[in-house]
């Protein structure tokens, strides 16, 4: 053999050699290093995870009271994998079932259908989870019938009955607290497909609003796991894993049931009053906060609903009824959501802006009838003149005249039509620093922003509204065509990008554009009662372990200081004060024998009801209190209320009553909520409390 024929052996050789040693090493990665890996794949392809939701943590308030808890309800379930194997695949069975329970047949196969069977066009009612897992139909049976589908297995094969824990909100000292607490509901695909930065299993129960959005991450727990094996007849040959559930954590809340229970009740006595006065009182909301730390102590909203009813499963009527314009909307909270004109509330922020622009507090200031701004009469309250007064006075018996007097000035030095390019702009500048047009920031979600139509928002606004303007008798309704309407119009489309006379002097007394949460208008009044910091404010406090240990703390957030020197917050303090004593809160005060402060408002507010009548004006308190050592701020809002002082300031006066305990003007001790002021430690929460019975 010569030496070419020896070389090409030899290469020949190493090159097989080299192949095999790739093969056994290839072969020892798949069955060995990577065995694990498809072992696990292998097995997905026949193995099916059934999931146990795990047991939701509590809501408590300050005091430990469970807001939201889980009781024991009865349900009746169905297992796919049982009724897929027979004959007419269950429809004989369910519909004996549904007859037993009451219910529509309809309404059982859609709720034992996955949704995957579904068309696209159902959208909901069908089950998220899988086959494998017990698929509940109803969550409140009759025991006697339960016990019926139990002794009689062989009449219901595939029915079964079991206790669940289900989501309730127990409603302590006849609280609603809807708006607050939230509810719980099934999975959507947008859920599941994980967009929302969650990991979800499709059995699973997550929290759609409220709290229970919130800190959904921390009350839901971990889901139990159970892999079963199935044939190739989807038939369960044996279990390959179970993993126990972990239960979710407790959230202890700054909510006082008590304070939470004064607030709704005495925002319903509100408008209701509002209605025995003759207006339509459509709408209402009241918060209170802790001035010190911006913790919320109370939050409520009229109209309401039944927190349970998500649970229960809601009807088209009442899917309808809580989004319904003629039931006032209950869905949506006032609190937080809702967007009204401030008022005269709003002129705590025209007297800083005033210091600020260089206006002597303590001198003396004329209070006409009405003040001339181009070729409209802007008018005082009732068109009364006051004479020469103070301006402590001028805040006490909420004069506007003055307000228009100085907001007219500083519009005309700052160039009026033809704005300077560096203008002070005051009172924008001021209300900015009261950060209107912002979220407060609580711990809720939906919250809204408000709005502060200072030059920047103006422009914008008009951008987008100028076409219309310009074009309004070829687009608005014939209806809408009145002979103001088509004048303003006129008016938006020549110079609607710019701040206007009239557009300032309404600025100034929290009218025209200017809108606020009556949450905002809590958070505004607690800084200027202590001192001038904005607090973040906060529902939740801390969430802690069924162990109790103390796995995140929720701790207040300072937002900013209003742009006030301390000489301005004083005056203003007194002014306030002089409000509730000798001013526009005077009556619906007198006899009351803790010391508070606050501001009236009655804003206008233009537009029709659906019936065609006027809106009525909304109603305004803003508060806070003791005035010497400021602990709560306390705002009331009516929608469609009439006068701030006749409606609002009465209510608020309930909320301090049940504060402070005060009965008959007469202060009990024994009474008051807060002897020592909120509670600052953290309460223990029985075990006990895990699982209530209906």
């Amino acid at each position: 053999m010569n030496q070419r024929s020896r070389l090409s052996l030899i290469v020949t050789q190493t090159l097989i050699v080299s192949l095999m040693l790739a093969l056994m090493g290839r072969l020892f990665y798949l069955q060995i290093g990577a065995g694990p890996k498809y072992r696990d794949a292998a097995l997905s392809i026949q193995s099916r995870d059934i999931v146990t939701p795990a047991t939701r943590g509590l809501i408590v308030d300050s005091s430990g009271i469970p807001l939201a808890l889980n009781r024991v309800g009865l349900a009746v379930t169905v297992d796919r994998s049982v009724l897929d194997r027979q004959k007419d695949r269950g429809k004989a069975v369910l519909t004996k079932t549904a007859r037993l329970l009451g219910l529509k047949y309809a309404d059982v196969y859609l709720q034992t259908r996955l949704c995957g069977e579904l068309p696209k066009t159902v959208h909901a009612g069908c089950w998220t989870g899988t086959r494998y897992q017990p698929i509940p139909i109803t969550k409140d049976a009759d025991p006697g019938k339960a016990l019926q589908i139990v002794e009689r297995a062989d009449l219901y094969p595939g029915i079964d009955s079991r206790p669940v824990a289900v989501r309730n909100y127990p409603g302590r000292d006849g609280i609603n607290a809807a708006h607050l607490l939230g509810y719980v509901g099934p999975l959507t695909e947008t859920d599941i497909s994980g967009t929302g930065g969650s990991q979800y299993y499709r059995s699973e129960s997550i929290g759609k609003a409220g709290l229970e959005f919130q800190y959904d991450s921390f009350l839901r727990g971990k889901p139990g796991i159970r892999t079963v094996i199935v044939d190739r007849e989807e038939s369960v040959t044996r279990q390959a894993q179970n993993i126990a559930s972990i239960p979710g954590n407790h959230l202890v809340t700054s909510i006082d049931v008590r304070l939470q229970a004064a607030a709704e009740g005495a925002l319903e006595d509100a408008i209701m009053r509002a209605r025995a006065d003759g207006s339509r009182g459509d709408a209402g909301a009241a918060a209170v906060l802790d001035v010190k730390t911006g913790r919320v102590l109370a939050l409520a909203s009229y109209p309401s609903y039944d927190p349970n009813i998500w649970e229960k499963g809601l009807t088209v009527k009442q899917s309808k009824d809580l989004f319904s314009d003629a039931n006032g909307v209950p869905a949506l909270s006032r609190a937080l959501q809702g967007l009204f004109a401030p008022a005269s509330t709003f002129k705590v922020v025209s007297l800083v802006a005033a210091a600020n622009a260089g206006y002597n507090l303590d001198t003396t200031y004329s209070c006409p009838a009405s003040v001339k701004v181009g070729n409209i009469n802007f008018q005082n309250f009732e068109s009364k003149p006051q004479g020469t007064i103070s301006m402590k006075h001028a805040i006490a018996i909420s004069c506007d005249t003055i307000w228009y007097k100085i907001a007219y000035d500083e519009w005309l030095r700052d160039g009026g039509l033809s704005p300077k390019k560096n203008a002070n702009d005051y009172f924008y500048s001021a209300a900015r620093g009261f950060q209107i047009g912002k979220k407060t920031g609580i711990d809720l979600p939906a919250e809204s922003a408000g709005r502060l139509p200072d030059r920047q928002w103006r422009l914008d606004w008009y951008k987008q509204n100028q076409d219309y303007f310009c074009n309004y008798t070829t687009r608005a309704p014939k209806k809408e065509q009145t002979t103001f309407l088509v004048a303003l119009a006129k008016e938006n489309c020549i110079d609607g990008d710019k701040i206007r006379g009239g557009d300032a002097v309404n600025f100034s007394i929290g009218q025209g554009d200017t809108v606020v949460t009556p949450l905002k208008l809590a958070q505004m009044y607690s800084a200027i009662a202590n001192g001038g910091t904005i607090w973040q404010p906060t529902v939740g406090k801390a969430v802690i372990t069924t162990k109790g240990k103390v796995i995140e703390t929720i701790k207040p957030k300072i937002l900013g200081k209003l742009p006030a020197s301390k000489s301005t917050l004083t005056f203003l303090q007194g002014a306030l004060r002089d409000v509730v004593t000798a001013g526009t809160a005077a009556p619906a005060f007198t006899g009351f024998p803790i010391a508070v402060s606050g501001k009236t408002g009655t804003a206008e507010v233009f537009g029709l009801n659906p019936d065609g009548s006027k809106k009525d004006n909304t109603s305004w308190f803003a508060s806070y209190g003791p005035t010497e050592n400021p602990r709560y701020a306390v705002v009331m809002m009516v929608s469609q209320g009439g006068f701030g002082s006749s409606v609002s300031a009465v209510g608020v006066r309930k909320i301090y009553e049940s504060i402070f305990g005060v009965v008959a003007n007469k202060v009990m001790p024994g009474k008051a909520l807060f002897p020592f002021g909120p509670p600052t430690a953290l309460p223990r929460i029985s075990p006990t409390m895990r699982v209530s019975n209906p």
